[in-house]
């Protein structure tokens, strides 16, 4: 069990009342805790019932040792209990802590070490051993056991012993072994850096940052990404990685509780500190740039060529590793993306504002698609625009392209979305929410589908023009070709299915709220039509004609 998920463990015993609060650095008992009251608790527990009971009728052994640090008493068990009642983690961590604690209490471990000297010619040897008298408090913790390989063979001073075999061996140093988590612990104690409670958020930290991985034994294995990280804060500034400031902040902050430090100076200073190191180490970063193309591949030399860029019209390249973003080697200058989903080139067609090649973005046949401007993307160009829109949520004013061109009317479902017309969809053409996850399919195995300039007059949604195949016609006495309402249009209704896009994750992007039908504004362009209505009545009959 991780250090992060034992403290979690723990707290949920100390919530429900198994073990008292777990958040303690005190390991030494009050005069006046009831041992024998806490022992008693545990007579009945089959696993070590005989031990509590002895201990009861012979007398508890007081511990002699520990350290109070006046915050809580040591982590004890406070009531009884079993695996079931606590399931499998919990169980084996209120197991040892009520282990630990009844051999606390517990009569010492006796041994009897003993020491024989040798010679072998001209050459003197040496070997030590235990052998077991009493296990003591061993019984209770088996694992801090003396093992039966560590007694010697009976033998008297005067004995001599033949000489089975001689052999030499040749070998060499070993680098020490990584650190467990227990020992980066103690180390972290040692040192002074965190606290109980932090020290396990500290190792989840670099673990989940991918610095370490966890490897057999417990043992932190550093990444590549982690060397690389501490040679190059070393090479900037060896303090950011040696533990001297950190265990300076932890002492001053034990001065504060203590009131021998005043906050505010403590706190100006510290800010002070790093502000300095910041700056300096934002000065010093091409030194951490050289340490990071040694170990890892630079940005330019990764991704396949995508789309072009709109300041030097050379192929940007697409990074399809999380989070997907478009570089451009030329310019040098990163794009992000609309994340979890696929992302292909829109037709070669081009932003009118920057000059960028566009790319579609698609979360899958039964999900939704809209084209994106990579530029547009993160430097919106438009006031009333957010970072992370796309086409179907940009507000220019003739672009073929944007919410102005393809919005047809608003969402049915949300209050601020807007319908958009998918031109990409076809033959199974649709219109999806640019703010949830509504798709509509209509007119499937039409020829074309456009939106027209025209708005209805009932509910001042976009008109939609269809060119019908010949053989499948909806229209009657084999008509082809007719413009109306999705919403309001008798012949179009019956050829509209609502449905919801599969989204597995959300869409990494933001949103503003849009007004209208095609989310322009009032006074959009000469002889607009203003925001679009959204009649109740139409609106509620549509939306249970879908459902």
């Amino acid at each position: 069990m991780g250090p992060q998920h034992t403290m979690q463990v723990a707290e949920r015993l100390y919530i429900q009342g198994y073990i008292s609060y777990p958040r303690t650095e005190t390991t030494h008992y009050p005069e006046n805790f009831d041992l024998k009251g806490t022992l008693r608790q545990q007579a009945n527990n089959p696993f070590w019932a005989d031990s509590v009971k002895a201990l009861l009728a012979e007398g508890i052994n007081r511990p002699r040792k520990g350290s109070d640090a006046g915050d809580h008493p040591p982590i004890t068990p406070m009531r009884p209990a079993s695996e079931n009642e606590l399931g499998s983690d919990g169980w084996r961590l209120y197991e040892f802590i009520t282990r630990n604690f009844i051999a606390t209490v517990s009569q010492d471990c006796k041994y009897l070490q003993t020491t024989i000297t040798f010679s072998v010619g001209t050459e003197g040897f040496s070997c030590s051993g235990k052998t077991l008298i009493s296990a003591g408090f061993t019984e209770i913790m088996p694992w801090q056991g003396i093992p039966l390989e560590e007694a010697l063979p009976v033998c008297e001073r005067g004995d001599s012993f033949t000489v089975d075999e001689i052999k030499l061996l040749e070998k060499q140093t070993c680098p020490p072994d990584y650190l467990t988590e227990a020992e980066l612990i103690t180390l972290m104690e040692k040192h002074g850096i965190g606290t109980d409670a932090s020290i396990p958020v500290h190792i989840n930290n670099v673990c989940q940052r991918n610095y370490v991985t966890v490897e057999n034994g417990r043992r932190l294995k550093p990444t590549n990404l982690g060397i690389v990280l501490v040679h190059g804060y070393y090479k900037i500034d060896a303090e950011l990685v040696l533990p001297t400031i950190r265990s300076a902040v932890e002492k001053q902050l034990t001065l504060i509780a203590l009131g021998k430090a005043n906050f505010q100076q403590v706190l100006q200073h510290t800010l002070d500190i790093f502000k300095r190191k910041f700056h300096y180490f934002v000065d010093s970063i091409s030194g951490m740039d050289e340490l990071m193309e040694v170990s890892f591949s630079p940005i330019a030399d990764t991704g396949k060529p995508l789309s072009r860029c709109g300041k030097c019209h050379r192929f940007m390249k697409y990074i399809q590793a999380k989070p997907s973003r478009l570089h451009c080697s030329h310019c040098d200058d990163t794009y992000s993306l609309p994340q979890n989903g696929a992302i292909k080139l829109y037709k070669e067609l081009r932003c009118p504002l920057d000059d960028f090649e566009l790319v579609l973005w698609t979360s899958g046949s039964r999900g939704k698609s809209y084209p994106v401007c990579p530029y547009c993307f993160g430097n919106p160009p438009f006031r009333d625009m957010k970072k992370g829109m796309g086409c179907n949520e940009c507000t220019h004013p003739t672009c073929q392209h944007s919410l102005n061109s393809l919005g047809i009317g608003q969402c049915v479902e949300c209050e601020n979305g807007v319908l958009v017309f998918d031109p990409t969809s076809g033959p199974k053409w649709r219109m999806a929410c640019n703010k949830c996850n509504v798709v509509v399919h209509f007119f499937e195995h039409a020829h074309k589908v456009q939106v027209a300039a025209d708005s209805c007059e009932a509910c001042e949604a976009s008109l939609v023009a269809v060119d019908f195949n010949k053989t499948r016609t909806p229209l009657p006495d084999g008509e082809t070709q007719h413009t109306g309402c999705v919403f309001c249009d008798a012949i179009f209704q019956d050829l509209v299915e609502l449905k919801h896009a599969t989204m597995r994750h959300p869409m990494h992007r933001g949103g503003g709220a849009r007004r209208g039908g095609r989310g322009r504004g009032r006074g959009r362009r000469p002889g607009g039509r203003g925001n679009p209505k959204k009649p109740k009545d139409k609106m509620a009959a549509l939306a249970a004609y879908f459902v």
